[in-house]
């Protein structure tokens, strides 16, 4: 690390400024704790919200219209998730939504006047909540990404970071700290390396926190190929094209034969089915930062047809992250905690993606738990941050520490990681030698690691980027090799069915020498074994 130029001591460290832990901040000071929110980016424009928009998980207060919702989710889930976790986001998302209002966001009405608080508009809705979290009297540390977490015998105590303008290091001691920035996409530009590149996940597990839901990260969606941007959504407006012009596809069911469509050939895409001006006018209101890169490219998308990609977004729109052990997102560390992104999503989402409606949704709700029980574990805590002993916890990646003269490398390193995770042949038609190979590659990259960090803000940041993508990487297809079934977003050709047998959660811990376990599920006895298969 740089020699220290700012040191802090605080109740509650968020660390992560998308939605989830702008609520974290905001919920942690509204219970009375002091708090520091630091941000890789901008709280205002970090995260994949801040650019577009979203969905919301909004049924009304219906009973049977709910559970009718939650049984649907638990079935599609493979009986992983939970109701009650699910009917909590349902309850939850109602209160913050009033909340969001009574801030100033402008909903829609309908005829009777009624808001319809169904879709939040990415810009606005983050300007609010910088606004509130600021209010609130939380410290909000922009460009400041944070590389390791500090601890001891009792928990997590704080972390330690950088600001990308200075160059200078921080350091801040809290009581608890809620990780809201983990998810991992593997990406290189846009979106990529500065933003969803799972550092979350690796300061956690040195910190010896469990994961969970790994396997489940099967994610790809569709964009422009010379783009980024993933809304999948928008394809629901979309007839899907060949080289040669010949419709293959056509609306809401498009986006799930796209993976064999392409192992066919270059696949293309035009919005034709939104052919009136209202139509597009609503689309581009609703995504702008869909339209950006094709207008920039000279394509009028309701016309023209433009070439598709299909972007991994690994634990983003899939499932996995942090273990959560309980109601307030606790992590399996005292004292730290998870939030959104960060956090396995498998409670609510079961073994299916939470991409749209459910992932804004658990972004507001177990933003405003974990903020509430990290206030409370830190506000009960007898023990001044600042009096504690506590020690670092980064290994892999870090300045300090390396073993060699070699310098770490981080972008041939981030493209050897993306070589066995981003192929389709690999990770999304799972096969265990397959799988199996390309998780041998990735063990054998850990050794990079060691090497001696560029004494740069860039380097610096960089190297925790690719060591976290490749221990996440090892994470999914350990994990993807432990689950032998095929259930949601996990499959593998030598299973191709579920198994009730394997209705249980696998929990990962470690990095050297990953271990892994099960953990029981309350409505696994609800996927009934068929009759043949029970032991005789």
């Amino acid at each position: 690390m740089p020699q220290q130029h700012q040191q802090a001591t605080t109740d509650v460290l968020v660390l992560g400024g998308g939605p989830a832990g702008a609520w974290a901040a905001w919920s942690a000071a509204s219970q009375g704790a002091k708090v520091i929110l630091a941000d890789k980016g901008y709280l205002g424009t970090s995260g994949a919200t801040a650019p577009g928009g979203t969905t919301l998980l909004v049924i009304p207060p219906v009973a049977e219209l709910r559970e009718q919702a939650v049984q649907a989710r638990l079935k599609a889930g493979g009986y992983l998730s939970e109701n009650a976790w699910i009917h909590r986001v349902l309850d939850q998302v109602e209160q913050n939504l009033e909340l969001v209002e009574a801030w100033g966001y402008p909903f829609p009405k309908d005829e009777d006047g009624r808001p319809l608080r169904t879709h939040l508009h990415g810009p606005e809705y983050m300007k609010i909540m910088r606004r509130v979290v600021r209010k609130a009297g939380v410290r909000i540390w922009d460009q400041s990404p944070a590389l390791e977490l500090l601890h001891d015998q009792h928990g997590v105590g704080g972390a330690r970071g950088i600001n990308r303008l200075t160059g200078e290091s921080w350091e801040v001691k809290a009581n608890a700290v809620i990780m809201a920035t983990g998810g991992c996409a593997f990406l290189s530009k846009g979106l990529g390396c500065n933003v969803l590149t799972g550092e979350g996940l690796l300061m956690s597990a040195e910190a010896g926190a469990e994961l969970s839901g790994m396997e489940f990260t099967r994610q790809y969606a569709p964009s422009f190929a010379d783009g980024t941007v993933t809304r999948g959504r928008m394809l629901a407006w979309a007839t899907l094209y060949d080289e040669a012009g010949r419709p293959l596809h056509q609306g809401d069911r498009t986006f799930g034969s796209i993976p064999e469509l392409m192992l066919k050939g270059p696949v293309y895409a035009s919005l034709d089915l939104a052919d009136t001006k209202e139509k597009q006018d609503f689309l581009r209101n609703a995504h702008p930062i869909f339209f950006m890169p094709l207008e920039r490219a000279g394509i009028d998308p309701f016309k023209d047809k433009f070439p598709l990609t299909l972007r991994y977004e690994g634990t983003m729109r899939g499932t996995g992250g942090l273990r959560l052990t309980g109601t307030d997102c606790a992590t399996s560390v005292p004292g730290l905690y998870a939030a959104g992104d960060a956090a396995s999503r498998e409670k609510v989402t079961g073994a299916i993606s939470g991409g749209g409606a459910y992932n804004a949704s658990w972004a507001i709700c177990s933003g405003s738990w974990a903020g509430q029980g990290a206030a409370r574990h830190a506000l009960q805590e007898p023990r001044p941050a600042d009096s504690r002993l506590l020690r670092a916890a980064g290994r892999y990646g870090m300045p300090a520490g390396a073993g060699t003269a070699r310098t770490l490398d981080a972008k041939p390193l981030i493209a050897a990681v993306q070589r066995e995770i981003l192929p389709l042949r690999i990770n999304y038609f799972r096969s265990e030698p397959v799988v199996a190979a390309a998780l041998q590659r990735l063990n054998s990259l850990m050794p990079e690691l060691s090497g001696q960090v560029p004494a740069t803000v860039q380097g610096i940041v960089q190297s925790r980027e690719a060591a976290a993508m490749l221990n996440v990487g090892r994470w999914i297809y350990t994990a993807a090799l432990a689950r032998k079934e095929s259930r949601g977003l996990q499959r593998l050709a030598e299973y191709p069915a579920l198994d009730p047998r394997q209705t249980h959660r696998l929990i990962l811990s470690g990095i050297d020498t990953i271990g892994i376990r099960t953990e029981s599920v309350p409505h696994a006895h609800e996927l009934r074994i068929p009759r043949e298969e029970r032991a005789i």
